[in-house]
């Protein structure tokens, strides 16, 4: 009886410590320490070397994307994350009052320029010709990657054409570029040396023949190698290649596949020494409306002859 006892509880013990094992292992969603819902995430890592995730803040069963705020989380391991709070809020804004989307952020000079958008007006769906909804790029700046930040010129970067999703890369040389979804797709603005105005007209890049719908560009630099990535058809995670940030571009396949048919956001960025995918997946988790947006990570690793390596989705996630 004693034998089969200890066989027992030892048998307990082991399941007991594969769950716990198991539960600290599972990291997607990422536990933002907080409880709030978020979305569209931009991964940055600055001079202090910790992880800086900024996003958009999905509010509960929201009508249409009506988003009011921006969040920054900041992590030394991947694992245990800080909320920072509102970094900046249509409040803060003169010139718009809602649809506070995927946002950006830079460093340059001792500054950090939080680049976002944001707009006015509805959307009508069943009848479009009613439409009033508009949406322009903004630019904050703050001493510190965590604000708060405060818009610097009090209104958009331009009013023609619409745009949203921003992405504000910095070259080695200093140089600004902001990449941008709306009015015809596959624009560039390059950047005055201040970051608060745009340089010359949009430069429509070319991209190799392929020009899929998207939104959410991404550009990073990579060994010399340029890399600008989106969501193509707003869903699939695709990419192309450069030798130059206004290209031409070479398409050069999937990163990562469509979750059903919702959309994705992501950003890709290195943390010493290992490169990260942050995306988002609509997930229902206690919900009171289904599905809704949560911030999720894997690690992305590359071939040696610098093409992407296709990655899956996990539970398992990074920061183990």
């Amino acid at each position: 009886m004693q034998t089969k006892l200890k066989q027992f509880l030892i048998q307990l013990l082991y399941i007991l410590l594969l769950l716990a094992s198991q539960i600290g292992y599972s990291q997607n969603p990422l536990d933002f320490g907080s409880d709030i819902r978020t979305a569209d995430p931009s991964g940055h890592v600055w001079e202090d070397g910790k992880m800086y995730v900024y996003t958009s803040h999905d509010e509960e069963c929201q009508p249409d994307f009506f988003m009011k705020d921006w969040h920054v989380f900041s992590s030394s391991n991947l694992i245990n994350w800080t909320d920072h709070g509102v970094i900046l809020s249509v409040d803060d804004l003169s010139w718009a009052d809602n649809y506070a989307w995927a946002p950006d952020c830079a460093y340059k000079d001792g500054k950090y320029y939080f680049c976002f958008p944001a707009g006015t007006g509805v959307k009508d769906r069943v009848n479009p010709e009613n439409s009033t909804k508009w949406m322009g790029i903004g630019i904050a700046i703050s001493d510190s990657p965590t604000g708060p930040f405060k818009d610097a010129i009090g209104g958009p970067l331009w009013t023609e054409p619409y745009a949203n999703d921003p992405c504000l890369f910095i070259d080695d040389d200093g140089k600004g570029y902001l990449y941008f979804h709306g009015g015809d797709d596959y624009l560039v603005a390059e950047m005055a040396d201040d970051l608060l105005s745009v340089k010359g007209d949009f430069f429509k890049m070319d991209m190799g023949g392929y020009e899929p719908k998207m939104e959410g560009p991404w550009v990073f630099k990579r060994n010399g190698v340029y890399y600008f990535t989106m969501p193509e058809n707003n869903r699939i995670l695709s990419y192309y290649i450069a030798d130059s940030p206004k290209g031409p571009w070479e398409y050069k396949g999937v990163i990562m596949e469509k979750e059903g048919e919702n959309n994705n956001h992501h950003s890709i960025v290195e943390f010493e020494g290992q490169w990260i995918l942050f995306y988002h997946r609509w997930l229902d988790i206690d919900s009171s409306c289904g599905e809704q947006r949560h911030v999720c990570a894997e690690y992305l690793n590359f071939n040696e002859d610098g093409t992407i390596r296709k990655v899956e989705r996990t539970e398992e996630g990074v920061g183990n």
